[in-house]
């Protein structure tokens, strides 16, 4: 019996240094591939973060112009935040915040701009005379409404989350 034991220990290989440093090149070429996928999903949800809170703006935009008889005049940073307290507007936390908002069309209209943390990129809404709504997100060329080029804030040049200017 100790015989068989001694054998069957006897036998037992371990693994070479080679193939040890073949499985940690396989792992190292895997990481390589992974982390920056992880990476870019953290920029995908900076930029999320950006769009849902303009989207937010919007719609409290809306409800600001709802109580002043359809004008956007009141727009500005100051009455987002007072009318949804949720809406940060200050670069100082690490959240997406409204780094613009403001009447357009001589109060027709409006824009609404969040910029994303971490990523700078911004994200701009513009609602036109008509109603019409842009959704804007590079220094390129505005969307036209109504037949007149949609300008709100002055956007830098930022492409993240953009197709085509829009999102």
């Amino acid at each position: 019996m100790q015989h068989k034991l001694f054998r069957h220990a006897h036998g037992e290989r371990g693994f070479t240094l080679i193939e040890l440093l073949v499985v940690i090149l396989i792992i190292g070429i895997l990481a390589a591939i992974a982390i920056p996928s992880f990476l870019d999903q953290k920029t995908k949800a900076y930029d999320a973060s950006a769009k849902e809170l303009a989207r937010t703006a919007e719609t409290t935009a809306e409800t600001i112009a709802t109580d002043n008889g359809g004008s956007y005049n009141q727009l500005s940073l100051a009455t987002l935040s007072t009318y949804e307290s949720t809406i940060n507007t200050s670069s100082t936390t690490s959240n997406a915040w409204v780094s613009g908002a403001g009447p357009l069309y001589g109060g027709q209209g409006y824009y609404v701009t969040a910029t994303a943390y971490n990523t700078a990129d911004q994200f701009e809404i513009i609602r036109a005379a008509n109603g019409s709504i842009a959704r804007w997100c590079n220094g390129g060329a505005p969307p036209v409404l109504n037949g007149v080029a949609a300008t709100g804030s002055a956007l830098t040049t930022h492409t993240g989350g953009c197709v085509n200017g829009s999102w």
